[in-house]
């Protein structure tokens, strides 16, 4: 029997990578690699997510590389993904699963690592399931997103050095916008959820951020957006400022009326449904909406919109990253290795802490549960008393009303009439006993 037959006879580990690119993606590969191979077990890494796999096994053939120690042994400092990575989505039908396991099983794969947010990690646990237990998997949560279901104080990987460059970036725009006396409406990644808006928002110091979460209280539209906007704006005018930087979660749009986006030009959707919130224009769409109100107003002001999000994904990852994400791939080839399988696997306090796939689940939906930013919790309560925005205050004290009031060209009443709805559902003020 030939080595290759052993090889696949004993089984062998393989590596695949779904949904966006995320920095540290390369150091689990580089650390499940090395693991696995150390203890004399054959790994697989598998090119382009489960897009190959889903094909017929002769042209999946193409979808497998053996990889060795050398292969990885210094990948861990790059961004990107060595695997190449998709979205192709296999959890649309059954066939789909089986054609997936078969392709595995002809590689001799018995054991599967998926490195992935949400999507990948459903994925996961229904490969798991339907083979039966033939096939032990585990699942390394990445996404800069930061909404897989972890305990509060755990981060999906990724989510440290995408904030980091971000916050570099806002940085710079902040400056710029000083210099030159404009704002920028910054769209920020988040399909979800709005950790990595708000991250880099409080971090940098922007005038202020809008999140998803905020519109469960509150309800949005585009018009409530733009005006959230023209109000900070006037408000920051009122305050003798004409410059800022907003940072908007593009997931902000999901919470839109869908005849909203509906009525956009080719709307694009997703291998797993979602829209595709890059396809949607949201900074022009705002930057138009808030420039007409400002006209009106009689207020010239200079808008510009940038999306931040695909220069953060293949960023090399900072030291953080690079430690934690080789900390899970060691810890998952291990875990596979010893005979573990169905569980996500965590590091907290320094310990390695296996999740059970089952218990992310929704029990309402059956897919994997998003992790959202708790608006009640202190910290997001300090990141909104720091940014500039209409609140209460400014409609309860006649003096600041005035102000605003007359940076708009309006009266106090007419004033009130038009924006103080902004306000409705506003946190109560923090307080810290």
């Amino acid at each position: 029997m030939s080595d290759m037959d052993d090889a696949h006879r004993n089984g062998a580990l393989g590596i695949v990578v779904g949904g966006g690119p995320a920095p540290g993606i390369n150091a689990v590969i580089a650390a499940a690699t090395i693991r696995t191979r150390l203890s004399g077990t054959r790994v697989v890494g598998i090119q382009n997510g489960f897009e190959r796999l889903m094909t017929p096994d002769a042209k999946a053939a193409h979808a497998f590389r053996d990889l060795d120690i050398q292969d990885v042994s210094r990948i861990h400092f790059r961004g990107g993904s060595m695997l190449g990575t998709s979205r192709a989505n296999p959890t649309k039908s059954e066939g789909m699963l089986d054609q997936v396991l078969t392709n595995l099983r002809a590689a001799g794969i018995d054991k599967l690592v998926t490195i992935g947010g949400d999507d990948t990690s459903f994925t996961c646990s229904r490969l798991a399931e339907r083979s039966a237990g033939t096939l032990s998997v585990a699942h390394v949560p990445k996404t800069i997103d930061n909404d897989l279901d972890l305990p509060p104080s755990i981060d999906t990987f990724g989510y440290q050095t995408a904030r980091a460059v971000g916050v570099e970036v806002v940085q710079n725009l902040m400056v710029d916008a000083k210099t030159t006396n404009r704002w920028y409406l910054v769209i920020a990644m988040g399909r979800k959820a709005g950790h990595l808006a708000l991250g880099i928002g409080k971090a940098a110091g922007a005038t202020l951020t809008v999140v998803p979460e905020e519109c469960d209280t509150t309800g949005m539209s585009l018009d409530r957006l733009a005006d959230i906007l023209t109000g900070s704006i006037i408000k920051r005018r009122s305050e003798g400022r004409g410059d800022g930087v907003a940072v908007i979660a593009e997931g902000v749009a999901l919470a839109f009326d869908p005849k909203e986006l509906e009525s956009l030009d080719n709307l694009e959707r997703d291998e797993h449904g979602h829209i595709r919130l890059a396809e949607v224009d949201l900074g022009n769409l705002l930057k138009d909406a808030v420039h007409e109100r400002l006209q009106a107003f009689g207020i010239d002001c200079t808008l510009v919109s940038k999306n931040i999000g695909y220069e953060l994904r293949c960023a090399d990852p900072v030291p953080s990253d690079m430690e934690y994400c080789r900390d899970l791939g060691y810890c998952a080839g291990k875990y596979l290795l010893e005979g573990g399988s169905g569980d996500l696997i965590s590091m907290q306090g320094g310990r390695f802490i296996p999740i059970p796939l089952t218990d992310l689940l929704d029990p309402e939906t059956g897919r994997m549960q998003v992790r959202m930013i708790d608006v009640s919790s202190t910290r997001y309560a300090i990141s909104r008393s720091y940014m500039i925005r209409l609140k209460h205050a400014d409609f309860t004290d006649p003096e600041a009303l005035a102000r605003l009031a007359s940076t708009a060209g309006m009266t106090s009443e007419v004033f009130r009439e038009r924006f103080e709805y902004l306000v409705d559902g506003e946190l109560p003020p923090l307080v810290l006993r």
